[in-house]
């Protein structure tokens, strides 16, 4: 039996390996259109930042090692360009030029997906790149060593984008990034991904959110680099007649096999399922793509295994702030009609006695029926990975907040709290859920400003609320309230504040056993104060290139 791969990164790879591993007799052949297999794609920011030193770091198998191991027939620079399906075969070019024709018994295709390239003049300037393989690192690194950029533009502002904007300042470039959305990191809610926002500022990038240039001339910046996104490598199978679903996406089953019995697909260009929704979904992360390969590769020597859909967990970092998250968000859950409600916490990675501890913003979503984890974002230093590898676990497992209380995970000072995070997640759902507290959140307070048939009330010290405050909130700390509940209105609701949610919640349990109708404010003030501090700067950040905005001139001419 012979099986042919098209595509030897990450599902090609995987299902080659373990191919070899299930039939030692099989002949396996493995085409690559560029000269590297197997490579670390998700490590070339940091090769470009010059964090990672060496290339081969990059490489985690060589051809010659690859072929050696697992005597696999690697070609690179060989460019599957057509497929026979009545005659199982494959049209291939190769880099010299020349094209033959390679019979297979079963195919798997593992193209990968290529940048999504904005509509927009100018994108075959000399200084404009795109990054998706070690090929394009390489000429990234040496277009900044030759020729001293000073400036850099980013159009687009997701993982690869921001992890480019830390790795680009730390190349020496001053850093713009351009994001079409109204706000960076469009994976996550806008409520998360503010910390991002004042993350990015704070070290010096320029931001402009909820822009779409028309030309890269309108960018002013000596490098552009396109991070718009990504969208799937499937006009091979679409010339072969093969279904394309979603955004362009290879059609497969379960067991990751197209419409052909005898063509199975995996990676960055194949549709599947969301998890939690059952949607079809385009999930071009490097996680998922090794598993399908390694499912397909299972089936096609006769082991039926699935894959059941995928979650969307990622996780990057930018100027030494981890952003991660896992499941739905707001903005996924709404499309798929699902009723749900959000706890937020602002916690230490480890005990905050011991010395070091990194704080992380941590948001969780649940179904209002039954309490389900439907998905985790959070932001932050050290811990957030654990977190969220723990909710999406969660998620997998269709765990609900009951059973996240309960979770025994491991404690030591130096590595967690008694009560971690995740634990907490779950006691403040089951708060909610079983009506022990009630919530409000930022997004409502416009709105009770604008009642006066109810009350703001701000639980924190004196000195705190002197900072900054709620406009419209009487300001009452948490350790003298007992005392003086009498100068509460009773037939007014109160919607208590504090500054993480914490004492506000403590406040609402004594204001609720005297018979007084209460809301805890979701995240706090710090949450309040931070996304409304990112909807000020919106539009008003610093220009590409230190330009001054339309918006930052209007202002200043007024």
């Amino acid at each position: 039996m012979k099986t042919l791969i098209v595509g030897g990164v990450a599902g090609g790879a995987s299902a080659a390996a373990r191919l070899r591993r299930l039939d030692e007799k099989m002949e396996i052949v493995l085409l690559e259109r560029g000269g590297y297999i197997s490579y670390a794609n998700c490590g070339l920011p940091y090769y470009i930042g010059g964090e990672i030193t060496e290339r081969e770091a990059l490489t985690l198998q060589t051809p010659e090692s690859f072929r050696t191991r697992f005597a696999v027939d690697v070609r690179v620079g060989h460019e599957a360009v057509a497929i026979d399906r009545a005659g199982k075969t494959v049209r291939v070019r190769t880099a010299a030029g020349t094209s033959y024709e390679e019979h297979y018994d079963t195919l798997l295709l593992a193209p990968g997906a290529k940048p999504a390239l904005p509509p927009v003049e100018g994108l075959d300037a000399p200084q404009v790149v795109t990054l998706r393989t070690l090929e394009d690192a390489c000429r990234i690194e040496a277009f900044i060593r030759e020729n001293q950029p000073k400036t850099a533009a980013i159009v687009g502002g997701g993982a690869i984008g921001l992890e480019m904007a830390e790795n680009l300042h730390r190349a020496g470039l001053a850093v713009t990034v351009v994001e079409a959305a109204a706000h960076v990191a469009p994976m996550l809610d806008a409520d998360v991904a503010c910390e991002l926002t004042h993350c990015l500022l704070r070290n010096g990038v320029h931001l402009e959110t909820g822009r779409r240039i028309q030309s890269v001339g309108e960018l002013n910046a000596d490098l552009v680099l396109l991070c718009a996104g990504v969208k799937p490598e499937s006009e091979l199978a679409a010339q072969a007649g093969l279904a394309l679903g979603v955004r362009g996406t290879i059609v497969v089953d379960e067991h990751m096999r197209t419409a052909d019995p005898a063509i199975y697909a995996v990676g960055d260009a194949v549709q599947v399922q969301d998890l939690l929704t059952g949607a079809d979904a385009f999930v071009p992360l490097a996680g998922p793509a090794n598993r399908q390969g390694r499912i397909a590769a299972d089936n096609i020597c006769g082991h039926p295994t699935r894959y059941v859909g995928s979650q969307g967990s990622c996780i990057f970092r930018t100027f030494g702030t981890t952003a991660a998250c896992t499941g739905l968000n707001e903005a996924a859950a709404q499309r798929a009609g699902i009723g749900y409600d959000k706890v937020f916490l602002w916690s230490p990675s480890h005990a905050g006695y011991y010395p070091g501890a990194d704080f992380m913003s941590l948001k969780v979503l649940f179904a209002k029926q039954d309490g389900k984890i439907l998905g985790a974002q959070a932001v932050g230093g050290a811990g957030v990975d654990k977190r969220i590898d723990v909710l999406a676990t969660a998620i997998r497992a269709g765990l609900n907040a009951a059973a996240l209380a309960e979770l025994e995970l491991a404690y030591a000072p130096p590595f967690s709290s008694a009560k971690d995070p995740v634990n907490m997640a779950g006691f403040m759902i089951g708060n909610l859920l079983d009506g022990t507290v009630h919530q409000y959140h930022w997004h409502d307070v416009p709105g009770l400003q604008a009642r006066g048939d109810v009350a703001l009330l701000d639980v924190r010290t004196a000195g705190e609320y002197a900072r900054g405050h709620i406009e419209g909130a009487v300001n009452l700390p948490l350790d003298e309230l007992r005392g003086r509940l009498g100068e509460l209105d009773a037939a007014k609701p109160l919607y208590v504040n504090c500054q993480s949610g914490l004492r506000s919640y403590i406040a609402c349990r004594i204001l609720a056993q005297n018979g007084f109708t209460c809301h805890n404010l979701a995240g706090g003030y710090r949450l309040y104060a931070s996304v409304m501090k990112e909807q000020d700067l919106s539009g008003l950040h610093t220009a590409p290139c230190g330009a001054m905005t339309q918006q930052e001139q209007n202002k200043k001419e007024k």
